[in-house]
């Protein structure tokens, strides 16, 4: 699948069909609308709506939970194996960039991006530890070590 450049435009007036046909003869497709309106009630925010998806996870298509991103698991994973490889965080992002893996934002990856995610790996790592496939990994990280 060819690789999906996104933006994210905040509307700040009425949307017209005129900019609607120059987005589309641009090349560009909408895949989303989103809409808001004062709530009625609580004013305080709710923890889905305070912050972004977890690295990791993404919204179902149902749009009602969350569920497990597989690219991102992967270099999670792969993460993981390279801290039991007591790899540096430079050796990580090296070899992350090396088997195609990006940033969320489509950036390489750097020894900071890797060290921002190792919040989320402490997080999600017992997910990881817990399959099947960790247990093959692990005696190959063995072997390799």
């Amino acid at each position: 699948m060819a690789k999906m450049e996104r933006i994210r435009e905040v509307v700040t007036g009425q949307l017209s069909a005129e900019y609607l046909r120059e987005r589309a003869n641009a090349g560009w497709q909408l895949v989303a609308v989103e809409w808001q309106r004062p709530a009625e009630g609580d004013e305080r925010e709710t923890a889905a709506s305070a912050g972004e998806v977890p690295y990791g996870s993404r919204v179902s298509n149902d749009c009602t939970h969350l569920e497990e991103n597989p690219g991102e698991m992967e270099a999670l994973t792969l993460i993981l194996e390279q801290i039991v490889q007591d790899r540096s965080l430079a050796h990580m992002a090296d070899t992350l960039n090396k088997r195609g893996f990006r940033t969320r934002e489509g950036a390489k990856w750097t020894a900071v991006s890797v060290y921002n995610m190792l919040p989320r790996l402490i997080e999600v790592s017992p997910r990881i530890l817990e399959k099947e496939a960790w247990a093959e990994r692990r005696k190959q990280i063995s072997t390799l070590g």
